[in-house]
């Protein structure tokens, strides 16, 4: 009970920072909540539950609402400028992504636009698998097994890797990593994100 607490917690301490910065973005650039809803291809009433804290957002979700502020995933993460050296101890990442099996996304460290390199923590438990939508174009990443067997499906093609297996594949088209095994499998990925456009401030979108 005492865990369930904690990453609860985490969870909502992500949730909350994520808020403020998706607001800090949109305000900055003096757009309404319905402009940047149509912009992400996101809800209203999504949006909304995402600038209070109030929702757990999907990974795609999040990759849509950077990509339209032209920020980069990391940078809706960090409550405060990064410095030129950042730490992420152990157990501080951002865990953006979990399932009933034990798995885990975790973001545990990134870097500003315009070109914007992403660096998870990935845990997929027994049946686990998560789908991707197709990041931004020239977006590439770069995958290695620590533990277990995991697949990966690239648009339809699939390779199976084990502990020690590395593979690197573009990230502009859909792809899926997934566990059919009885043990956990953990993997290290590192997602690259060409020339993130900065979205100009004074730009309103139509409609």
């Amino acid at each position: 009970m005492h865990y369930c607490a904690q990453m609860e917690q985490s969870t909502a301490a992500v949730a909350s920072v994520i808020g403020e910065r998706v607001r800090q973005e949109r305000q900055s650039r003096r757009w309404t909540l319905d402009q940047l809803a149509e912009a992400a291809g996101v809800s209203r009433r999504l949006l909304v539950n995402v600038e209070q804290g109030a929702a757990n957002p999907s990974v795609g979700t999040l990759l849509r609402l950077s990509d339209a502020l032209g920020v980069g995933l990391p940078a809706l993460i960090e409550a405060a400028r990064p410095k030129p050296m950042k730490v992420t101890r152990s157990g501080e990442g951002a865990r953006l992504w979990s399932s009933g099996a034990g798995g885990s996304g975790v973001l545990v460290a990134g870097t500003e636009r315009p070109d914007v390199v992403e660096l998870w923590d990935w845990t997929l438990g027994p049946g686990d698998r998560h789908g991707s939508e197709a990041h931004s174009a020239g977006t590439k990443e770069l995958l290695r097994v620590h533990q277990g067997t995991i697949s990966v499906e690239v648009e339809g093609q699939s390779v199976t890797l084990g502990a020690g297996d590395a593979l690197a594949f573009p990230g502009d088209v859909d792809h899926a990593f997934a566990n059919s095994k009885k043990r956990p499998a953990r993997f290290s990925l590192a997602v690259f994100q060409p020339g993130v456009a900065s979205v100009s401030h004074s730009e309103v979108l139509d409609g």
